[in-house]
């Protein structure tokens, strides 16, 4: 298994959790435990994706840029939900934040699987798409 294909399957998860969650409603144990299953997702995933795959591209020139750009989106999401638990689960505007959640979400994971990990395939060598995706998926494991 190569970095690109563990960081799909995570992927896949986070699209599933979101789609899920956003057509929940009111404060309902349901979308308590599908905001819940989301944040710990993407908290998991955020951080052995950093370690494990942007900090090895930010020291290609070719994917430095990108890299911090993802970095940077990883923390407007985490800001988003903030926002989220700080606001009633009842409330009109947490739907929205949801929604917008979902839009930031669906944005940096086509980016990074349209235009990263092209890219990062150039860089990479493959002891080191699979070394990377052995190591990403054992922090994964571990804080899952």
């Amino acid at each position: 298994m190569t970095i690109f294909e563990a960081l799909r399957q995570e992927h896949e998860i986070q699209r599933h959790l979101i789609d899920k969650l956003i057509k929940t409603e009111g404060k309902t144990e349901d979308r308590k435990k599908l905001f819940e299953n989301l944040k710990h997702e993407l908290k998991i995933h955020e951080d052995a994706e950093e370690r494990h795959f942007y900090v090895p591209l930010m020291k290609k020139d070719l994917t430095q840029e990108k890299a911090r750009h993802s970095v940077a989106e990883h923390h407007e999401m985490d800001e988003l939900v903030e926002q989220m638990e700080d606001t009633e689960m009842d409330a009109s505007n947490w739907l929205k934040l949801a929604k917008d959640l979902e839009h930031q979400l669906i944005h940096h994971l086509e980016e990074e699987e349209h235009e990263i990990f092209q890219l990062a395939g150039k860089v990479l060598t493959d002891k080191q798409k699979t070394d990377l995706a052995d190591s990403y998926n054992k922090e994964i494991r571990k804080n899952r």
